[in-house]
């Protein structure tokens, strides 16, 4: 099993800042690759970032610019700084991990989810 939880998720005014962190547990042996998604009412979900372990990043063109990736290998931690929010901004943003487990299987988990409100 492995558990991803996010934190940081909050309300805030446009043009404010939030920072959300995601962390994983259980039974990892390597994580490959972290991202978060992101689903606002009505839509599906879409990719916002991916970081892999050597720290290469990736980026919708809508959130370039203001928001960053980052990521804590050794307690296998995902964060995402988001500045210059805006109302469009506004969603449930979940975590995703896949990697291998220490049984050798692969594995692609995703948490709960945390809301991001972003008023005008």
């Amino acid at each position: 099993q492995v558990q991803l939880v996010e934190s940081g998720g909050g309300l805030v005014q446009a043009g404010g800042s939030l920072r959300l962190s995601c962390a994983a547990s259980g039974s990892i042996f390597r994580i490959n690759a972290m991202a978060w998604y992101r689903q606002a009412p009505g839509k599906q979900r879409d990719l916002v970032a991916t970081i892999t372990s050597g720290g290469s990043t990736n980026y919708a063109d809508s959130v370039k610019g203001r928001f960053t990736i980052s990521r804590d290998n050794a307690k296998n931690t995902v964060h995402l700084q988001m500045n210059s929010l805006k109302p469009e901004d506004t969603a449930v943003y979940a975590c995703n991990a896949r990697g291998t487990t220490i049984a050798t299987t692969g594995f692609s988990s995703w948490g709960q989810g945390t809301q991001v409100t972003v008023s005008s």
